[in-house]
């Protein structure tokens, strides 16, 4: 999860779509650790057994796994041009998703 969360946030602009979705996964992966996951259905169930092993992630990952969501989605980056050519609506639901992961990945709460 590191290595993904790491690699979106050295990337610099422009960072690309493979790279961006695999951190946007492992940030959901931290959330799941923190009790705050976006998505909690047939589709993670695995997440919760690894959660359950790994235990709660610890501050610095956190942090790494906010910025690494804040690369992946930023406007240069391929995966949200993807997203503007995929129309307006499916385009606000997905700005809507990644703030609310964003905001679960929040240290504050």
């Amino acid at each position: 999860m590191e290595s993904a969360l790491t690699a979106a946030t050295e990337a610099g602009p422009g960072l690309d779509s493979d790279v961006a979705e695999l951190a946007i996964a492992a940030a959901e992966v931290v959330a799941h650790g923190l009790g705050r996951p976006t998505q909690d259905d047939a589709y993670t169930a695995t997440i919760g057994q690894f959660v359950a092993r790994a235990g709660q992630p610890d501050a610095g990952l956190v942090r790494l796994a906010a910025q690494a969501v804040a690369a992946a989605s930023a406007g240069e980056g391929e995966l949200a041009e993807l997203w503007d050519d995929a129309g307006t609506t499916e385009l606000a639901e997905w700005r809507g998703s990644i703030a609310r992961l964003g905001a679960n990945l929040r240290t504050d709460q």
